[in-house]
C-alpha cells in the first residue's frame, strides 16, 4: 500500500477510467470482452457474453470493480440466463479463480504470477486468469491512446493542486494508467499514481486519515468508489456515467470551492449521492432464471 506523505490541508483521491478518462467503453467493448469470449469458450453465446459482460462492468452498481471478481460476477449472471441454458451450453464459474480472489487483496497480474511462479503443480483456473488478463492488457495498449480526459478535469485538477494533495485511486494496472496520466499532462497534478497493485481503493484511501475531518475528498464514477470513501471517512463526489460532462462542470462551477471552503458535507453531498443512485441499477434488463 501507497504511503501519502502529507504536504498540504486537503486530500483528493480520483478514479481514473470513466471519471477522469472516458476510456471504459472502449476498454470494456473492444478489449476485455473479445478476450473474455476468446480465453472462457463463449464463442457460442457471444451476444449475451457481451451484454453480461457490459452489463456488470459499465451499467451496473458493480460498474469499476476489479476485473477478475467482474469476469465472475460476468460468468454467474451468465448462468442464470434463460437462453444461453436453451443453447445448451454449461457456464462454470473457476473455482481456483475464486479462491484466488477470496484470498488475496491485490488482485493485479504480479500477484497472480507470482503464485503461479512459485507453484509446482500451477492451478489450471489461474493459469487461464492470467492468459486472459495479459491478453487484456496488450489489447489496452494496443487499443487505448489518444482519448483525453474528460472536459474541465484538469481546470479541476488545476484548482486543487495548491491545496490538496491528490492521488489517482484507481483498480486499474499502474502501467495503463502512467501512459494516459503521462500522455496527456495530468501526472503534475498528482502526487502518486495507485493502481490494482498497490493494493484496492479502500486500502489507498486509508491515507485519508493523516488529514483532518472534512478534508480528504474521493471523486468517482462508481459505487466500489463510494464505499472505499466512505469506509475512511472521505466525502464523495460522484462523476455519473452517462454524464461525466455535466457532473465535471457541476465540480468546477461549485464542489471544488465547497470542498475547501467546507461547505461539501451534509445537504449538499446528500444531493449528489441520491442523484448518482439513480443512475445504475442493481438487476439487468434481461429475464433471469430463479435461484
Amino acid at each position: 500500500m501507497y504511503e501519502l506523505e502529507r504536504t498540504k490541508e486537503f486530500f483528493v483521491g480520483i478514479d481514473s477510467d470513466g471519471c477522469a478518462f472516458d476510456t471504459m467503453e472502449l476498454k470494456h467493448k473492444e478489449c476485455f470482452i473479445h478476450n473474455t469470449i476468446q480465453y472462457y469458450n463463449l464463442q457460442a453465446i457471444s451476444k449475451y457474453a457481451r451484454e453480461a459482460a457490459e452489463f456488470v462492468n459499465l451499467y451496473s452498481k458493480s460498474r469499476g470493480i476489479n476485473r477478475f471478481p467482474a469476469l465472475v460476477e460476468s460468468l454467474q449472471w451468465l448462468q442464470k440466463r434463460p437462453e444461453v441454458a436453451a443453447r445448451g451450453v454449461t457456464i462454470e464459474i473457476p473455482p481456483g479463480l475464486l479462491r484466488w480472489i477470496e484470498e488475496e487483496t491485490k488482485l493485479g497480474n504480479p500477484a497472480l504470477e507470482a503464485l503461479l511462479e512459485g507453484s509446482d503443480n500451477p492451478d489450471p483456473d489461474l493459469v487461464t486468469a492470467l492468459k486472459w488478463s495479459v491478453a487484456v492488457n496488450d489489447t489496452v495498449a494496443e487499443m487505448v491512446h489518444g482519448v483525453p480526459p474528460f472536459p474541465l478535469v484538469r481546470e479541476c485538477l488545476e484548482k486543487l493542486h495548491p491545496e490538496c494533495d491528490m492521488l489517482v485511486v484507481s483498480a486499474t494496472p499502474n502501467e495503463a494508467l502512467n501512459s494516459e496520466w503521462s500522455e496527456h499532462g495530468l501526472v503534475p497534478f498528482v502526487t502518486e499514481i495507485c493502481g490494482q497493485e498497490s493494493g484496492n481503493k479502500k486500502e489507498t484511501l486509508t491515507n485519508a486519515a493523516k488529514y483532518a475531518p472534512d478534508h480528504s475528498l474521493m471523486i468517482g464514477d462508481a459505487p466500489g468508489d463510494y464505499n472505499a470513501a466512505v469506509a475512511n471517512d472521505c466525502l464523495f463526489n460522484p462523476i455519473n456515467p452517462g454524464a461525466e460532462e455535466a457532473s465535471w462542470q457541476r465540480f468546477f462551477d461549485e464542489g471544488v470551492n465547497k470542498f475547501l471552503t467546507g461547505e461539501f458535507a451534509g445537504e449538499y453531498q446528500q444531493a449528489l449521492l441520491d442523484e448518482f443512485d439513480s443512475f445504475l441499477p442493481l438487476d439487468p434488463p434481461w429475464p433471469v432464471n430463479a435461484e
